[in-house]
């Protein structure tokens, strides 16, 4: 198995972070990180992300599988962002998890 590149994960959360402290109104994500309903409409996005997820595995839909993962983990980073955590704190809890199930 290929590793894959998950750089684009850093790229993506990078524009996100230069969008929270740039403010454009053009900006899908200035406007998820300002809109009136706060972190709440941030977590309607990430549940609605999550529904279209589990439909598309249950609908056995390769492509859409694909498409609403990419959707639901671009909502994710939002959420993160939002609340100050680091692709670093994640990976590094993901490093603590992998180091257990090598041990279990």
């Amino acid at each position: 198995m290929q590793d894959a590149d998950l750089s684009i994960l850093n790229r993506v959360y990078e524009v996100i972070q230069d969008r929270k402290q740039n403010y454009d109104e053009r900006s899908y994500v200035c406007k998820l990180l300002n809109h009136r309903k706060g972190m709440n409409k941030i977590l309607e996005k990430v549940g609605e992300e999550s529904i279209e997820t589990i439909l598309a595995v249950r609908n056995e839909d390769h492509k859409e599988i694909i498409s609403e993962s990419s959707d639901l983990l671009f909502h994710l980073l939002v959420l993160l962002a939002a609340n100050n955590i680091t692709l670093d704190e994640i990976a590094t809890e993901l490093t603590a998890r992998h180091e257990s199930m090598k041990r279990d």
